[in-house]
């Protein structure tokens, strides 16, 4: 399923993304361009000590999916959207210098920071991959575990996205998602304004609908671990960051 305007929505959300690497603009889920402090209160409780500011400025998620993934030693990790590179960093610190992560972006700009962030930080065992998480550029079965944070959302197809996640996890593998869903409904004129999209909001669904979603594209143990209030903005009342856990089923 994709909606008339796909065009125009991805168009919003890479030139978006293109001026968030720059700190031209906030990141959806954090009030300030120029302060750190949203992404450490995303990541509350994880150690971003090793992080330089450049990786914390970049970031522009609604949680921390490494934190409820059980991340182990030599596991393959990808993530869909990785921006700047935040949680490809603490993935690839959790995972080891046996495992490997994957992020995959389709902004240009934020793939040549995210590449920068690499080299600033020493993390041999990530590596960017330019794409769109509706087509990912990795073979069929060969991860561990796929992560992504507030990146569904901006998605107008996301029957695609979860069937490119469920293809590249091999038989047991696992799914980590922070994203926006709703609990009501939006205006109107929020969902048919791509520029709302790119501010994680327009495109985000209902909570019940995300979730058949992943049931859809094949994945069991479908579950929210946790769910928050977003906004008390008018008309953005019934927008909630939801994790969400799945499973691809072993064969």
């Amino acid at each position: 399923m994709a909606t008339p305007n796909t065009q125009d929505i991805k168009r919003a959300v890479q030139e978006r993304y293109a001026a968030r690497a720059t700190g031209a603009v906030a990141a959806c889920c954090g009030p300030n361009a120029a302060s750190a402090e949203p992404a450490r209160g995303v990541y509350l409780g994880a150690d971003l000590s090793a992080l330089p500011g450049e990786v914390l400025l970049a970031s522009a998620g609604c949680g921390n999916p490494t934190a409820l993934a059980d991340l182990k030693p030599g596991e393959t990790v990808v993530d869909l959207g990785s921006g700047g590179g935040i949680d490809c960093f603490l993935a690839g610190r959790a995972v080891g210098p046996s495992g490997h992560v994957i992020g995959v972006d389709m902004t240009p700009q934020m793939l040549e920071l995210a590449r920068s962030n690499a080299q600033r930080v020493k993390a041999a065992n990530v590596e960017f991959r330019q794409g769109e998480i509706e087509a990912l550029p990795i073979q069929d079965a060969t991860v561990d575990v796929v992560i992504s944070n507030c990146v569904v959302c901006l998605s107008p197809d996301k029957d695609a996205v979860f069937q490119e996640a469920f293809r590249v996890l091999r038989p047991g593998g696992r799914l980590h998602i922070s994203d926006m869903m709703l609990v009501g409904d939006l205006p109107q004129a929020i969902k048919d304004d791509p520029h709302r999209w790119a501010e994680c909001v327009g495109g985000a669904e209902p909570k019940g609908t995300y979730l058949a979603r992943l049931r859809k594209a094949g994945f069991q143990g479908v579950a929210v671990e946790e769910e928050r209030r977003y906004s008390s903005e008018p008309g953005l009342e019934n927008l909630r960051s939801v994790y969400v856990r799945a499973v691809r089923p072993r064969d």
